[in-house]
């Protein structure tokens, strides 16, 4: 399951346990239990938290430290769909920051939010390496270049059910 893209199974202790245990065998297993955690779940529920750090001998607060420090790990569900808009200097340059605004404004959505339908979370990451198609976003893991107005209205529309 891709975490944001589908909908959320939901927390379920004994598949967590599974795969906690399935990966801590591993050097440096924290963050492989996080990731497949996150890819399971879509995002990591507190209730792992005890679980992770009793299986690798860690405190809550090293876990919790670890999820809380790396921001593509969520600690609740996410949209169906993910919208990452870029946010870093080439992006600014060429108006990503009007395209947030409208995003406010327009569809009432702000960046780290998820629609209030569940379909789409917005995301700032800072650069995608596609300077070149500024501004630029994934939707769902795919290069959206170009970003321009009709085209945020349109995925809010698509994706979120919101409409300018």
């Amino acid at each position: 399951m891709d975490a944001g893209n589908e909908a959320n199974i939901g927390f379920d202790e004994v598949r967590a346990r599974a795969i906690i245990a399935k990966h801590a065998v591993l050097q440096g297993a924290t963050l492989p239990i996080l990731h497949a955690l996150q890819h399971e779940f879509g995002y990591i529920d507190r209730r792992a938290t005890p679980l992770i750090a009793d299986a690798l001998n860690l405190s809550r607060a090293e876990v919790h430290g670890t999820v809380s420090f790396y921001h593509d790990f969520k600690s609740a569900p996410g949209g169906k769909h993910t919208l990452k808009i870029c946010r870093a200097e080439a992006c600014q340059s060429m108006g990503v920051d009007k395209l947030v605004e409208r995003l406010e404004l327009m569809h009432r959505l702000k960046v780290g939010e998820t629609s209030p339908d569940g379909g789409l979370t917005i995301e700032a990451v800072y650069c995608l390496g596609n300077c070149a198609l500024s501004p630029a976003a994934l939707l769902d893991g795919e290069p959206v270049g170009r970003l321009d107005s009709a085209a945020i209205d349109d995925i809010v529309t698509r994706h979120a059910g919101a409409r300018a």
